[in-house]
């Protein structure tokens, strides 16, 4: 738990979807992220604001990390388990990092994020994999700080690229 001058301490947890707080909290922070320039800037549709929570309850490979402070939701990481082939291992991708603006700066991802590499270990994962815009270079600070870095096999191939091919 961190606690700064003038603020409520932040207190994280993994989500429990069934959780109508829980679920609603889910919502509500992926909501405010996806408005975010770094998030897209476009709200959540009708379809995800109303199943996304039981859609990922769906899904044992899927956990949530959520950060209250003062009984307010103020940040979320989801989380999509998924396997190294190479180690014949889990892995556990970070899916989305939302901290609200108003909590921005006080170490609410760092303390996410240490809770999502317990549950990764107890998971038995190789790893954490995640993705970040090349612009938002406050977040690359934050996963460099706590032990991401760049993606490379042999460096005479490069760092790998994130690529994707929208389907519908």
């Amino acid at each position: 738990m961190l606690q700064t001058a003038n603020a409520a301490p932040v207190q994280v947890c993994q989500a429990d979807y069934h959780n109508p707080l829980h679920a609603q909290a889910l919502v509500d922070l992926l909501d405010a992220y996806a408005q975010d320039p770094a998030g897209g800037g476009a709200a959540l549709g009708a379809f995800a604001k109303a199943n996304l929570a039981t859609e990922l309850a769906a899904r044992p490979q899927a956990f949530s990390v959520l950060a209250f402070a003062g009984g307010q939701a103020v940040g979320l990481v989801n989380c999509i388990e998924g396997f190294s082939t190479f180690a014949c291992r889990p892995l556990v991708n970070v899916h989305d990092v939302a901290v609200l603006a108003s909590h921005r700066g006080r170490r609410v991802a760092e303390q996410m994020l240490a809770l999502v590499e317990t549950i990764a270990r107890q998971r038995g994962a190789c790893k954490l994999t995640l993705e970040v815009l090349a612009g938002n270079a406050s977040a690359i600070r934050l996963y460099e700080r706590v032990g991401f870095a760049g993606y490379e096999l042999d460096p005479a191939m490069g760092k790998a690229q994130f690529f994707q091919k929208r389907l519908g």
